[in-house]
């Protein structure tokens, strides 16, 4: 089944039809920010006013039906660091600090909207519709290396009694492995994580290489028992007027945001 764009005045997400909770992936359309964060700019830490974050929020929360209250943020460090947030955590990123790094987030609290950032990482969002639980994941080539992917999944599974077979899984838009290229080291660390599984996803003899991430992360996915995934074919990088890139501009950016909840009433 392939991810769909919604459009609501100027302003554009995807989203991905086996996630059957409410959730998107951002583009860079629709919001206020202006110069080089225009326009729909969601990280707080880009040099974008706080107002223009805040309205952005406004904008995607009102299009997707969430208060940017609801939010709650990563603290990304490219680690495989998976944290349990609820209720009372609601705000942090947006309204409070975010009391320490993560890169994952799960719930089974309803009203939370879990948050995280990319700007040619791999965003991945998980649905458990079993026992009423979801995850997001940033998945760098660092995070990626470390299974954060699979962490998530056994983090809910710890958590919440969520059986792998039931998650629902989504890996939103990030670079593609055409233009991903890198030195030895990014190979390295996933062959050293999934041993040969890994290979299929590298291309090239060195000294530079192609490596695909999302192909990476659905390895790691399916290892821990996940069935049902869909991955967006687009690559940051190509599409770099429709989604921010890191790769392309630099610091010179804004941030995507990848968001997904559990609606209020949905509870065991």
């Amino acid at each position: 089944m392939p991810f769909y764009t919604k459009t609501q005045g100027s302003l554009e997400y995807l989203g991905s039809q086996v996630l059957t909770v409410p959730h998107a992936f951002t583009t860079r359309r629709g919001g206020c920010s202006t110069g080089y964060l225009e326009s729909l700019n969601l990280g707080t830490n880009r040099g974008d006013s706080p107002e223009n974050v805040l309205r952005n929020y406004e904008i995607l929360g009102s299009a997707l039906g969430f208060s940017p209250a609801d939010t709650v943020f990563t603290r990304q460090t490219h680690s495989a660091i998976v944290a349990r947030v609820g209720r009372a955590d609601r705000g942090q990123g947006l309204f409070a600090p975010v009391p320490g790094e993560r890169d994952g987030l799960i719930t089974n609290e309803p009203g939370v909207v879990l948050t995280v950032f990319s700007a040619d990482c791999t965003p991945v969002l998980l649905h458990d519709p079993v026992h009423r639980a979801v995850g997001a994941v940033h998945a760098g080539w660092r995070g990626t290396a470390g299974g954060i992917a699979a962490k998530a999944v056994e983090a809910m599974t710890s958590a919440f009694g969520t059986r792998p077979e039931d998650i629902q899984a989504a890996i939103g838009p990030c670079i593609g492995p055409c233009c991903f290229e890198t030195g030895e080291d990014v190979p390295a660390a996933m062959v050293k994580a999934l041993g040969e599984e890994a290979l299929p996803a590298i291309a090239g003899n060195g000294p530079k290489y192609h490596v695909n991430l999302k192909q990476l992360n659905e390895i790691w996915l399916r290892r821990a028992g996940v069935v049902t995934l869909e991955i967006c074919p687009d690559c940051t990088a190509c599409q770099n007027r429709r989604f921010w890139s890191h790769r392309v501009v630099g610091d010179h950016r804004g941030s995507l945001a990848a968001v997904i909840w559990l609606p209020e009433g949905d509870r065991p």
